[in-house]
C-alpha cells in the first residue's frame, strides 16, 4: 500500500513523566541495610533519620521498594532465626545473684513467638525466591519451630531435673 503524501504523521505513546515515587531517596538504602539487621521498622527509620509513615509511604506506592522491603524483612527473620538457634546451642550466661560465675540460661519463649508471628511473611517470600511451594515451605518451617520447641522443652525438663535432684539430695556438711 503506498504512503498517502498528505498522511498525518502516526501517534507515539507521551513519553513517561517520573514521579516522585519513581526517584529513588538517599535514605532508602540505609533503612534496608537497617531493617535486614534489626528486622525493626521504626530502627531502621531512625537509622536513616526518617520518620516511619515515610518509609510506609514509599513502600505503599513504590513496588520495587516494597519488594526490597520484603527481601531484608527475610533477611531479618533469617538472622533472628540464626541467632535464635545459636542460643538454643549455647545457652546465654547471665549474672547469678551474689556468685562469681553467671549461669546458662535457655529461655526463648519470646523469640518462637517472634517466629511464628512473622511465619507467613517470610513464607511467601523464601517461596518467591526459591520459585517454592507456599505448602513445603510451611511444613520446613513448622519443622524447624517443632524442633526449637522440642529442644527448648528438654533444656526446660534437665534444669528442673537439676532443681529437683539439687531439692531432695541433703547437701553435705563440711566437718568442722
Amino acid at each position: 500500500m503506498a504512503k498517502r503524501p498528505n498522511a498525518p504523521a502516526p501517534r507515539t505513546a507521551a513519553p513517561l513523566r517520573r514521579t516522585k515515587a519513581d526517584v529513588r531517596p538517599k535514605w532508602a538504602d540505609i533503612f534496608l541495610a537497617a531493617l535486614a539487621d534489626t528486622s525493626n521498622v521504626a530502627a531502621a527509620a531512625r537509622a536513616a533519620s526518617i520518620d516511619v509513615s515515610t518509609a510506609y509511604t514509599r513502600r505503599r506506592l513504590n513496588h520495587e521498594f516494597n519488594r526490597e522491603w520484603q527481601v531484608a524483612l527475610c533477611e531479618g527473620y533469617d538472622n533472628l532465626e540464626m541467632e535464635l538457634l545459636c542460643r538454643l546451642r549455647t545457652g546465654e550466661v547471665k549474672p547469678a545473684a551474689g556468685a562469681k560465675k553467671g549461669v546458662r540460661s535457655f529461655d526463648n519463649a519470646t523469640a518462637l513467638r517472634l517466629l511464628a508471628a512473622h511465619r507467613e511473611s517470610t513464607t511467601r517470600e523464601r517461596a518467591q525466591r526459591q520459585h517454592t511451594g507456599v505448602e513445603d515451605i510451611r511444613a520446613a518451617i513448622d519443622r524447624k519451630v517443632d524442633e526449637l520447641r522440642r529442644r527448648v522443652m528438654e533444656a526446660k525438663a534437665q534444669r528442673d531435673a537439676a532443681a529437683m535432684a539439687h531439692a531432695i539430695l541433703p547437701t553435705q556438711q563440711n566437718p568442722t
